[in-house]
């Protein structure tokens, strides 16, 4: 079992913890520098410089870690929280899982800030934007260094408070301000969810410390599947429904594309919907003592996978288009941990980071290069204009359709190796999504770059490749999203090549104490995994086929808005009406029990017995002033029987 130690003479190694989440809120000091050119460009360079300041901390780690024979250890520097029994530090754990995350955030962070120089550099509330985002830094990397289930609580609630502002950025847009807020209502409820199963693991375990609670879980006398640790993983997972937005609450994250490109890229590709994968990873010996929940979960993420894909099948918003991709690769991600292949779903997280990021900036620099056009029905022909944006979108579609060799490929064939040995339909119905997937994105490379120019003669006039502040993280990724799958060759290539996961098995070593029998390498003779990744790859080029003879030599366009769909398009073109019925269902008697509360219980009940009181003091003062005569006489009168009254009282009563 792996074992955590308390580093002593380390003090160095604890600041430098310390300043990584830190150095990000020096974000906050450039928000008031206004908007002249030298203000901004020192903006930049504060924005951008904490960031990276912490990718190369985080490096230093990393190596340091590596070097003293990787063995997990706490940094604790003060008790935070002491009530009765309960004792809650600030600290952190620093272990494989921490530190892979924390290199994924930081450096594909500092990425997106980086264009974000570029691609906010006219906004009049430039300032302000960077102090946003690198508060989002800071949240999240709080969340994944945290040493226990508070700590990732503050940071998980952090960085829902800077979707918010985010999403909202642009706040003079009502329907930007919605969107921002339905972000926001969806979160609570499953961080509602959230909290309530880290109160039943203090309640269970006495602490809400990892190395304690897993300790305690990995020697847990209750059996598998007991009805406790069943109600704590379904209660984890209801918070990882909302943050990473699986069925049924993951309308928000669509919506979510009312906020600034890099916005986009930085929630959908390294930080905020990784977070509940991260959070049912770190949690993996409570969920292999819960076979049941985590059926749930692969049930959950398939479905999501498949929905989100057909959604975007029909899709003519560019940003769209990659927001349901995302939420139906969180699908993949979800299915990866129910069939308990741990390792490959946080593989598929960290590749999907890479050309993810790519794909949300190329869709950028594309709607940069149209005056803010998003509508795919408009552009074509873009290659000629933007060559360097259309290569590497090129490169994030291929390595999203799961073509080798890129990184989508490696993850998303390991993925599924995994779920064919738990599942054959599961295994079926996720290559369904994946030949989705595939089309619509190539449905979306061949409707932007190829062909004709649909768009005005004035947006033709501006076209042009953007600076080089956000062609260079274009390039980065490329690079990463070409490569970043050979982390992970499968064993038919060879036995002890998969990197990433001999670097993660460390982690699941209370899992295997719990359940030996859950967390167990892959069984596949070579010729079933030969066959597997065929498939794979054959359902990409065909569903790629398919888009290129719709979409360049049949020169289909999709209809223009408000011609008449065939039932089904209009189905799937419309969310299937989800939003809708939500409204329907939810919003709208929730809105009316509101209003008849406030008409019925505030207005007449509340208003009426405090009014009631005021308007009996008021009718009562105006009588009783007449007693205020200013006879003597009358006052003598009033006391000598108010004597009497008393005397009597006291006589018969007392």
């Amino acid at each position: 079992m792996q074992e955590i130690v308390m580093p002593i003479n380390n003090q160095g190694m604890a600041l430098l913890c310390l300043l990584i989440p830190l150095l990000p809120l020096a974000g906050f000091l450039i928000n008031g520098l206004g908007n002249r050119t030298i203000a901004k460009g020192l903006v930049s360079f504060i924005g951008c410089s904490t960031v990276l300041a912490s990718f190369l901390i985080t490096v230093y780690l990393f190596l340091d870690f590596t070097s003293n024979g990787s063995r997990a250890y706490m940094v604790d520097y003060y008790n935070w929280i002491s009530v009765g029994d309960m004792r809650i530090g600030f600290s952190f754990l620093v272990d494989q899982l921490t530190l892979l995350m924390m290199l994924m955030v930081t450096g594909i962070g500092f990425l997106i800030h980086l264009y974000s120089a570029g691609y906010m550099s006219h906004d009049e509330n430039f300032g302000k934007f960077f102090a946003f985002i690198n508060l989002f830094m800071f949240s999240m990397l709080l969340l994944v260094m945290g040493s226990n289930y508070v700590m990732m609580f503050v940071g998980w609630e952090g960085v829902g408070l800077c979707s918010y502002l985010l999403i909202g950025f642009w706040n003079k847009n009502t329907s930007y301000n919605n969107a921002a807020k339905k972000a926001f209502v969806m979160n609570r409820i499953g961080d509602l969810g959230f909290l309530l199963g880290i109160f039943l693991i203090f309640i269970t375990f006495g602490s809400v410390s990892y190395p304690q609670v897993f300790a305690e879980a990995a020697n847990y006398t209750g059996g598998i599947d007991s009805g406790v640790m069943i109600a704590i993983t379904l209660l984890l997972f209801v918070g990882a429904m909302g943050k990473s937005a699986q069925i049924p609450l993951f309308t928000w994250l669509p919506d979510a594309m009312a906020g600034p490109t890099p916005v986009s890229a930085l929630i959908h590709a390294a930080t905020m919907v990784t977070a509940g994968i991260y959070m049912v990873l770190r949690s993996n010996v409570l969920y292999v003592l819960a076979p049941t929940t985590l059926e749930v979960i692969a049930i959950v993420g398939v479905a999501t996978a498949l929905l989100a894909a057909t959604i975007g099948l029909a899709q003519n918003d560019i940003k769209k288009v990659l927001a349901y991709s995302t939420v139906s690769q969180l699908g993949y991600m979800f299915l990866a941990l129910g069939v308990m292949a741990f390792s490959s779903s946080i593989f598929h997280v960290l590749t999907h980071a890479f050309f993810k990021a790519l794909l949300f900036l190329g869709a950028g620099s594309v709607i940069h290069a149209m005056s803010n056009e998003q509508d795919i029905r408009s552009m074509g022909g873009l290659r000629k204009y933007l060559p360097v944006t259309f290569v590497t979108f090129l490169i994030g579609t291929l390595a999203i359709a799961g073509i080798p060799p890129f990184a989508g490929f490696f993850s998303k064939d390991e993925l599924l190796a995994h779920v064919w040995q738990h599942s054959k339909l599961l295994w079926g119905l996720g290559v369904l999504a994946s030949f989705m997937t595939s089309f619509y994105m190539f449905r979306l490379v061949f409707l932007t770059f190829f062909g004709t120019f649909r768009g005005t003669e004035s947006q033709k006039s501006h076209l042009h490749e953007s600076p080089l502040s956000m062609t260079l993280p274009l390039i980065v990724l490329a690079i990463l999203s070409t490569v970043g799958g050979f982390l992970g060759i499968p064993p038919v290539f060879g036995e002890n090549l998969h990197v990433m996961q001999n670097y993660l098995s460390p982690i699941y070593d209370f899992a295997r104490v719990a359940n030996p029998a859950a967390v167990e390498p892959m069984h596949l003779d070579h010729a079933t995994e030969w066959l597997l990744m065929g498939i794979s790859v054959v359902v990409a080029l065909v569903a790629a086929g398919m888009a290129y003879v719709m979409y360049v030599s049949k020169k289909s366009v999709p209809a223009a808005e408000g011609t008449k769909l065939s039932p089904i398009h209009n189905l799937i073109y419309n969310k299937y009406y989800i939003d809708e019925i939500n409204d329907t269902i939810i919003v709208r008697p929730l809105m009316w029990l509101s209003a008849t509360f406030h008409r019925v219980l505030d207005v007449i009940v509340v208003d009426g017995i405090v009014n009631g009181f005021g308007k009996l003091t008021t009718y009562s003062s105006r009588t009783l002033r007449y007693a205020q005569s200013g006879a003597i006489g009358f006052y003598l009168m009033v006391m000598v029987f108010s004597i009497v009254l008393i005397l009597f009282l006291n006589f018969f009563i007392g």
